[in-house]
């Protein structure tokens, strides 16, 4: 069974330099704003096989950072993760949810709802496109 808590960000650095980042050091994948940001973490057995950190603007939400184990990629860890920090952002007030994804990853978040905006750049020898999903309040949360 998986459970998804919010954790202190400096616990999603292993999970995100592994994923994300291998070639950098450990202590290089902290971000300033880590101390201003929400952070999540899937766990199975106690071990972090997900992470993903959120940020709040105004009724703007960005994620950044998401990274699943990748042994236990397509198995449904991301899609969990996903709704978990919609839900949050939803919870919170947020009208829109965005991330700047890596081009090997849009196909992933279009599937689950995000629209491309077209907004392409290139950072650290990866490609990227600002994609965003427009956030709805279920019913029970009005």
């Amino acid at each position: 069974m998986i459970t998804i808590e919010q954790i202190r960000p400096e616990l999603t650095w292993r999970l995100r330099q592994r994923v994300l980042y291998p070639e950098r050091k450990l202590y290089e994948m902290e971000m300033d704003e880590d101390n201003y940001g929400y952070h999540f973490a899937a766990f199975k057995d106690n071990d972090i096989i997900a992470v993903v950190s959120l940020f709040k603007k105004e009724d703007d939400w960005q994620f950044r950072k998401f990274a699943v184990d990748s042994g236990l990629q397509n198995m449904g860890i991301g899609k969990a993760m996903l709704q978990h920090i919609t839900d949050f952002a939803i919870t919170g007030g947020g009208t829109r949810l965005w991330c700047n994804a890596r081009d090997t990853a849009i196909g992933f978040y279009l599937k689950y709802g995000f629209t491309h905006t077209g907004q392409l750049f290139s950072k650290n020898g990866f490609n990227y496109e600002i994609l965003e999903k427009r956030l709805i309040p279920s019913s029970n949360q009005q």
